[in-house]
């Protein structure tokens, strides 16, 4: 009887922190949704932030609930409709992204680890997402197949580069907070790490700076090399050619100065 009340007891707290989750998820990222990629398909979200708290707290079931529900949610309520694409690939991705994140910090979290586990996870999800979605819409003729390749990869560098300095900048204090304020809500290992760990500045430092050196190759090879550019816009119709360029250039060219901003303050604060 006990064991049963205990069953009953964890299937409501994944019910009740997952119901929290997605819906604290999809009001972050339908406050950004009309942010998009230079290509004008794929959003700024630093959201991402939501659904990493829930994996590193409630473990991985829930951080990829909640991503997966919330992130449906939110392109539903954008497109004021249920959303085909999400379901085809932002439900999965983001499910595997922040379930992997929470089953590779799971009962051994620390700074180290948390970061290594985030790039994974972060690539990993926006990398499957870029490709279920590319590949769903040139199946449907929404795309023409040759800008496949380049539409993945400009997105999974996108989308990876613009959520990373948030996951890394941003969780750490959100966890280390609610470590101090809600104690009985943060596992062992999590809370022993918030009071007791310190972030590592070089491994988060090395980790925002080399991001930065990726999206500025983006921007400089998209800039100067025929080849590149071709490869991002080539299939894209020549009116807009020019113009998606100049914003993979543009846009591409801030987030490395951004990141590697970040990176330079990260290595010059004092230890926390």
């Amino acid at each position: 009887m006990r064991a049963d009340k205990a069953v009953v007891r964890s299937r409501s707290r994944i019910v009740a922190f997952t119901s929290l989750g997605s819906a604290l998820y999809a009001v972050g990222a339908y406050a950004t949704a009309y942010i998009q990629s230079p290509w004008g398909a794929g959003q700024f979200r630093p959201a991402v932030v939501v659904p990493s708290v829930f994996a590193v707290l409630f473990g991985p079931l829930v951080g990829g609930l909640s991503a997966a529900l919330g992130t449906l949610v939110a392109d539903s309520l954008k497109h004021v409709t249920l959303y085909i694409p999400s379901l085809m690939a932002a439900v999965p991705s983001n499910f595997a992204a922040f379930y992997l994140l929470g089953k590779l910090v799971e009962n051994r979290f620390r700074w180290p680890r948390f970061i290594a586990s985030s790039v994974l996870a972060l690539a990993v999800g926006n990398g499957m997402c870029a490709a279920l979605y590319t590949l769903y819409k040139a199946a449907i003729g929404s795309i023409p197949a040759q800008l496949v390749p380049g539409l993945s990869v400009g997105l999974t560098v996108w989308w990876f580069s613009t959520m990373l300095p948030f996951q890394l900048l941003a969780v750490p204090p959100i966890l280390k907070a609610l470590a101090k304020a809600l104690p009985q809500l943060v596992p062992d290992d999590v809370r022993r790490e918030c009071t007791e760990g310190v972030t590592p500045r070089r491994e988060l430092a090395l980790a925002l700076s080399l991001t930065g050196a990726l999206a500025a190759s983006v921007a400089l090879l998209t800039a100067f090399s025929q080849q590149v550019a071709s490869f991002f816009v080539g299939g894209l119709p020549a009116t807009a050619r020019e113009v998606v360029k100049s914003l993979i250039v543009a846009m591409f060219s801030a987030t490395a100065a951004a990141l590697l901003a970040a990176s330079a303050l990260v290595a010059l604060r004092k230890r926390s």
